[in-house]
């Protein structure tokens, strides 16, 4: 059986995942609360591939986001003071679909981001998640549970989500 992600049609894959991004807004979220985590491939900066199944185990704060969305670079310096402070308690990552791994990495600390950064360049998480628009952040259990997903949030928002994060995840793990 022939994969539709072929080494041969993988740029194209990636071509109409732009597209994709390109004619939706940004902000919003798709309500997945509850849904596990999907199991895909993702990539690192440098293109190792680094399954999703592997993030799980620890609660989650995941944050898709790409450089021309402006939600979501307004968003970037607060995500990195939160990881700063809570960076002990909950692991952060940041997931994008478009940008090159190194201008990933370069635009992301130059907004003061020292959390990870994977790339999902044929925006198989995003689809599974029914993602179509961005900044979406999903605050996740440590056994992959979805507990919400939310669109632009601010600090304060980030800071009382990532408590009940905890909470539900204690109560789970209990």
């Amino acid at each position: 059986m022939t994969s539709i992600f072929s080494a041969r049609r993988r740029p194209w894959a990636a071509l109409c995942a732009a597209a994709l991004l390109a004619v939706s807004s940004c902000g919003g979220d798709s309500g997945a609360d509850g849904a596990r985590l999907p199991e895909v491939d993702l990539t690192d900066a440098d293109g190792n591939v680094v399954p999703s199944a592997s993030l799980v185990g620890e609660p989650l704060v995941v944050n898709f986001w790409y450089s021309t969305c402006p939600p979501c670079t307004k968003e970037m310096r607060e995500f990195a003071a939160v990881h700063a402070e809570r960076g002990d308690d909950v692991r952060f990552i940041g997931i994008n679909p478009l940008d090159d791994g190194p201008s990933m990495v370069e635009f992301a600390a130059e907004r003061g981001v020292t959390y990870e950064l994977l790339r999902d360049e044929l925006a198989e998480m995003q689809t599974e998640l029914e993602i179509t628009s961005f900044p979406v952040t999903l605050f996740v259990t440590s056994d992959g549970t979805i507990l919400e997903q939310t669109g632009v949030i601010d600090e304060a928002g980030l800071e009382s989500r990532i408590d009940e994060l905890l909470d539900a995840d204690g109560d789970a793990s209990a």
